[in-house]
């Protein structure tokens, strides 16, 4: 089913700091206590074939139950759990967002994505060079830590607020993000886009400053402005393009909606303020530069549909480009911003994991454990040769 793109939710149903210790590529957690939580926010099409699987702690028949009683028709389990795909020759993938992080691998793999270490950053930052750091975490993680001097520009965002962060052409753009994923998308959504500014990712991000023994700052609220670059706009549409994403108008999309036999998974890709504000009805919000990271959390069902919406487009573009590389059918909602019919307020939101169950990130807080914030890096280093061995994956590189 994964090789031939249908439709499937493999679901493994461990609390979140066991499913990082092994997984396949494409399953997504679910833990078994937080079905009744998740499930409608995050496998909305009730008839999805959907496939469940433990390491024999007996969680797949309770869960099987639940999942009956929720209203869904199709639930299956993976015959011999998590075991017998590992001993049938397949690969497990370690930690979380595992296919996110190995897609942004092979695009620095296949595209070259220039990065400079943390000591020639800290150079320049010396030398008060001409550079303009732009920090692609979410803002609470900016908040948290962050590279002194930086500005906190999400993902998503990069393409809209560059052109007024670094106006001058001359100036280089520093992208980071905690590790590796964030910075090396960013930078290549940058030079992607075509932006006239040589544009690197800061290698390693933070877990790379701090094992270079370069300080960070704290509580900093340093935020970009929206300002597009020249030919942004377009670019960014032709980017979406070359990758496969078609745009839709509201009449179309409702089609796609109507459809029983496939799921969608609609998304406003904007900044939390303007989702509140003022967004389509059914959209839930993602961030699009957190959606590119997380999408197993949030489409956990590989083979679906994606809609991305953004009164501006070019997040949305951009956003959709990486998600059609990364395998999904992919479009961009074209209009809908009509005020009339724009709901206000957060929306939906998925309840958080209990901290006792949760991952912890090697990157996540103020805390340093050197080793393994390297052991995080050596995993990440490898997925490449992973991917390679799980051909599972289904990834082009534009």
């Amino acid at each position: 089913m994964l090789l031939l793109r249908e439709e499937i939710a493999l679901l493994d149903l461990r609390h979140e700091a066991e499913f990082a210790t092994g997984h396949p590529l494409f399953a997504a957690n679910m833990a078994a206590n937080r079905i009744e939580l998740e499930a409608a926010a995050r496998l909305p099409r009730k008839n999805v074939p959907i496939v469940l699987y433990d390491t024999g702690e007996g969680l797949v028949g309770p869960a099987a139950e639940t999942f009956a009683a929720s209203g869904y028709t199709d639930v299956r389990e993976l015959d011999g759990g998590l075991a017998a795909w590992k001993a049938a020759g397949l690969e497990l993938f370690e930690d979380v967002n595992s296919y996110a992080k190995a897609f942004g691998e092979l695009v620095e793999s296949r595209r070259h994505t220039p990065s400079l270490p943390a000591g020639d950053v800290a150079t320049l930052i010396a030398n008060k060079a001409d550079i303009a750091i732009l920090d692609v975490r979410r803002p609470d993680e900016y908040a948290t830590m962050n590279i002194p001097g930086s500005i906190s520009v999400p993902g998503a965002e990069l393409v809209l607020r560059a052109g007024r962060v670094a106006p001058d052409r001359q100036t280089t753009i520093v992208v980071n993000c905690a590790g590796r994923t964030r910075s090396i998308i960013g930078t290549q959504s940058l030079i992607n886009a075509g932006i006239a500014n040589r544009v690197v990712a800061l290698r390693n991000g933070t877990i790379g400053w701090t094992l270079a023994s370069q300080e960070l700052e704290h509580g900093a609220d340093r935020h970009g402005e929206i300002g597009l670059f020249e030919g942004a706009k377009a670019n960014a549409r032709d980017v979406a393009y070359r990758a496969g994403v078609r745009h839709l108008s509201v009449e179309e999309a409702s089609v796609l909606q109507a459809q029983p036999h496939r799921t969608l998974y609609r998304f406003d890709v904007r900044a939390s303020e303007e989702y509140a504000a003022g967004h389509i009805e059914g959209f839930r919000h993602y961030p699009g530069g957190q959606l590119v990271q997380e999408i197993d959390m949030a489409a956990p069902v590989r083979g679906a549909r994606l809609l991305l919406t953004d009164n501006m487009s070019v997040r949305a573009d951009m956003t959709a480009s990486w998600l059609a590389q990364m395998g999904f059918e992919t479009y961009v909602l074209e209009g809908g911003y009509d005020r009339a019919t724009l709901e206000v307020g957060p929306g939906e939101v998925v309840p958080r994991l209990d901290a006792a169950h949760r991952y912890r990130r090697p990157y996540e807080g103020t805390d340093v454990d050197t080793k393994a914030m390297q052991a995080y890096l050596d995993w990440e280093f490898g997925l490449v040769e992973q991917l390679r061995r799980d051909a599972t994956h289904g990834f082009f590189v534009i």
